[in-house]
């Protein structure tokens, strides 16, 4: 018996909207489980992988422009810079060279463009899981998250007592019932 197939094209493949969806909904939670760790940890002390050390030296070896102007590159992430087709080339052969070290290191991952500033649309970009940990070790290592993890500290103050209030507002509400 024989098939008519044709080897599998990735730039001719459709795009399953269910599958895009669970692809999306498992990066925002690892977006959101990153973001809660900032808040706990001080990125210095936070390890994202077993391979840390070698991930962090070997980005800066890879890309050693992220350690020019103070790491300028790294605290504002520049889309085009890695998009551009040297910058796709570059990192692909840097993602490939994790594919037997690191699990699940081409899904994808969502990663603030701005070490400054929290996740938000105009903050947030896809990128691979082995970008997204190139680039946040980097970052933890170098200090840059710092910032970030005073804010992700506030604003885990600000929803607690938010809560605190609501609870509190539903139990007046309740005895006011009774």
């Amino acid at each position: 018996m024989t098939t008519n197939s044709k080897p599998f094209d990735p730039n001719a493949a459709q795009n399953l909207v269910e599958i895009e969806k669970q692809f999306a909904v498992k990066a925002v939670e690892q977006a959101q489980t990153y973001w809660n760790l900032l808040e706990k940890v001080a990125p210095r002390e936070l390890r994202l992988t077993k391979l840390d050390d070698e991930i962090f030296d070997d980005t800066l070896k890879t890309f050693p422009e992220l350690a020019e102007n103070n790491h300028a590159r790294l605290v504002k992430l520049d889309e085009e810079w890695m998009k551009s087709p040297e910058g796709k080339e570059r990192w692909r052969l840097f993602i490939e060279s994790y594919k037997k070290k690191v699990k699940d290191y081409n899904f994808g991952s969502l990663i603030r463009t701005d070490a400054r500033l929290e996740y938000g649309e105009s903050n947030t970009i896809f990128v691979t899981r082995i970008q997204f940990y190139a680039i946040e070790i980097s970052r933890n290592r170098l200090g840059l998250n710092d910032k970030a993890h005073v804010l992700a500290k506030a604003e885990a103050i600000k929803e607690k007592a938010q809560k605190e209030k609501e609870a509190a507002a539903a139990e007046a509400a309740a005895a006011k019932k009774k």
